[in-house]
């Protein structure tokens, strides 16, 4: 396979996993009430709603395995190829 098609390959496999991780976010946003959450013991009531929780886990889970796919696509650039 070419360099170029590795790269595109790789191009299209990050905005997929970022359009997935961003519709989970809204999905859980939109699904998940924002009057429920976790309560952070402090001087001031500190609620912190499931929603946002679960925005920001699928918001992560995307620039993880974002990283996963760059640094695999690095280190074979390297000439480290996987174990079989």
């Amino acid at each position: 396979m070419s360099l170029l098609a590795q790269t595109l390959r790789l191009a299209f496999q990050i905005a997929i996993v970022w359009a997935g991780g961003f519709i989970l976010a809204v999905v859980a946003q939109a699904a998940l009430p924002e009057k429920i959450g976790i309560s952070l013991p402090s001087n001031t009531d500190i609620i912190l709603p499931y929603s946002r929780i679960g925005f920001w886990t699928c918001m992560l889970a995307a620039l993880t395995v974002t990283a996963l796919v760059v640094i695999r696509a690095m280190l074979m650039d390297f000439g480290v190829r996987p174990m079989r």
